[in-house]
């Protein structure tokens, strides 16, 4: 019988494959964490080249007032709602042909809700190339 002691190893602990499940780890909540900002947007509005301008033979001229007030081709729209919109819209069209391009010359002082609803309107009435008029950078210095 051997009674001497025997020498026991130490229990060791392996690190590298406890770094290696901590990597992928850290990787794994790098990639699918969104990172978001609150704070105020500062937007300046694109101004327009006027030598960009096109000439579409076939459109639909859409004015939208300061005060909401819609007009379908200098014909002025009774109702501000999308309904009243679209069948102006789809008048026009009827006239024009399907492949008419709304174009939306809006107010600078215009509500948005407004321009939606003329996109809406067109959008319903199966129009759906939409352009936006614009002016000149020259000319909007001198407006102002």
């Amino acid at each position: 019988m051997n009674f001497r002691p025997r020498h026991r190893d130490e229990p060791e602990i392996n690190l590298i494959p406890f770094i290696d499940v901590l990597l992928v780890i850290l990787i794994f909540l790098m990639l699918t964490t969104t990172y978001s900002k609150f704070t105020e947007l500062q937007l300046q509005l694109p101004v327009a080249d006027a030598s960009a301008q096109r000439d579409y033979p076939k459109e639909i001229m859409v004015t939208v007032a300061a005060d909401g007030r819609i007009q379908v081709n200098q014909r002025a729209v009774t109702g501000r709602n999308v309904d009243a919109v679209g069948a102006a819209l789809a008048e026009a069209a009827a006239q024009i042909g399907p492949a008419a391009v709304v174009i939306i010359s809006a107010d600078a002082r215009a509500a948005h809700q407004s321009v939606v609803t003329v996109m809406e309107a067109a959008r319903r009435a199966g129009l759906p190339r939409l352009t936006f008029a614009t002016q000149s950078a020259a000319r909007a210095s001198n407006d102002e």
